[in-house]
């Protein structure tokens, strides 16, 4: 391991806002005592919660803190000297309402408590083409999300993937959801209201940051995708049975679409 990295996970274990949790506590379920606490034990106040579930450098966490001071702001992912930056940055600046928490997200729930979140963005997440399971705005993650997310809480996806944005519209169709906001090019969304500051198309406050990935997708040429729906917690869901045209740019030698049935 580099000196860098090694430097960065040393600031990363000295870091208030940090909160790290090896896999070896996830493995043996061992309680977590922030869960259900995190109002009153980290913040200090009862402002909603929100997530950034794969936040790699914490662009989103750390803009949207700046930008919102009554919501608290949490960046989740397992990449530690990614997450550095975003770290470094919050603490510098003395941001009060900023966490992150170093962890594999699919044991997000057993962070979390029963309500306790009320926002999630998902963004720039790995489209995961070949396997459902392991997409953040499956059916799978969202009845994780359901154990804690207060009910219709709201989800958002910001993605260059025209797969995962089209395989989440699939699935919230296939579970009669309707998203409050949908477009495959977000930045041709402007409306002259909303450049106004007056109510404009909804999709105002995912534009309002850049991540590094998203400005790297935007040079390619590739059309930013933004999706924003409300989860309940009363429907079953189920999985959308059907094929989608894989990424080009992403799936490289593979097969050009994805099969329902090696996608389960």
């Amino acid at each position: 391991m580099s000196k860098g990295k090694l430097a960065k996970f040393a600031d990363m274990a000295a870091n208030p806002l940090v909160i790290e949790c090896p896999f070896t506590t996830i493995k043996e379920e061992t309680l977590f005592d922030l869960k259900g606490h995190w109002h009153e034990q980290f913040f200090k106040n009862t402002n909603p919660i929100v997530l950034e579930l794969g936040c790699g450098r914490g662009e989103y966490t750390v803009g949207l803190a700046r930008r919102y001071p009554d919501r608290n702001f949490i960046g989740v992912d397992i990449k530690g000297a990614r997450m550095w930056t975003g770290a470094q940055e919050a603490l510098q600046e003395g941001l009060r309402n900023v966490a992150f928490l170093r962890t594999h997200i699919e044991f997000i729930d057993r962070f979390f408590g029963s309500g306790e979140v009320a926002e999630i963005w998902l963004t720039f997440s790995d489209p995961q083409m070949k396997k459902a399971t392991k997409r953040l705005s499956s059916t799978y993650f969202l009845e994780r999300y359901r154990r804690f997310l207060a009910d219709g809480g709201t989800i958002h996806l910001k993605t260059d993937s025209n797969f995962l944005f089209t395989y989440t519209e699939e699935m919230l169709q296939a579970n009669l959801l309707t998203p409050e906001y949908a477009t495959r090019n977000l930045y041709a969304a402007v409306t002259d209201s909303e450049e106004t500051g007056e109510a404009g198309d909804g999709g105002r406050e995912a534009r309002s940051i850049q991540t590094y990935y998203e400005q790297m997708w935007r040079d390619r040429g590739i059309d930013i995708k933004y999706l924003r729906f409300r989860l309940p917690h009363s429907t079953p869901l189920v999985e959308p049975d059907v094929e989608i045209p894989l990424d080009e740019y992403r799936s490289y030698n593979r097969s050009k679409r994805s099969g329902a049935e090696t996608g389960k």
